[in-house]
């Protein structure tokens, strides 16, 4: 009986530690498994966007055809490809081959960029030239903080992503 009543209450304090621990794992997974999606989504949709550049060169500018890209096409395609990544944290550099390069700081800013992207300017929109999407992605979550440090600081990590597309057009 006095062995009985020494353990009274041990599961509780048991499982207490036990969950503190496995809440804790939950929850970094879940994060990690946020972060990787957010990064994953970020480099299919700048990979989208270069394919979708790579088609729009000189072939689309001479007179008769419509089918060239702006700044903002890039812009929005990127966005539409991109499902979940807020506009406002991702940040995007269009470079051609020259080394011209033109930055989005946030995305959203270049909704309304009416620019003809490849430019014609020392012949970027030429069949064979390379052209390169980058863009960083700013992720802000749970799982990045520092236990100890006094208030709970939420980190942040930015995940790049690019490609870089030759004009087929």
């Amino acid at each position: 009986m006095r062995r009985r009543n020494r353990r009274r209450g041990a599961a509780m304090v048991e499982f207490a530690l036990a969950g503190i621990g496995s809440c804790f794992v939950l929850i970094c997974t879940f994060q990690l498994a946020m972060a990787m999606w957010n990064y994953h989504t970020l480099a299919y949709a700048v990979h989208e966007a270069s394919r979708y550049a790579a088609v729009k060169g000189v072939d689309c500018t001479k007179p008769g055809n419509t089918c060239s890209a702006t700044i903002a096409d890039i812009a929005h395609k990127i966005a539409s490809r991109g499902i979940g990544l807020p506009a406002g944290a991702v940040n995007v550099t269009l470079t051609t081959d020259s080394g011209a390069a033109t930055s989005c700081n946030p995305l959203n800013s270049c909704y309304s960029n009416a620019t003809v992207w490849p430019p014609a300017a020392n012949n970027d929109n030429a069949v064979g030239k390379k052209i390169t999407v980058t863009a960083h992605c700013t992720f802000a979550g749970t799982l990045f903080f520092w236990p100890g440090a006094g208030k709970v600081r939420i980190g942040a990590v930015s995940f790049p992503a690019s490609s870089t597309q030759t004009i087929l057009f």
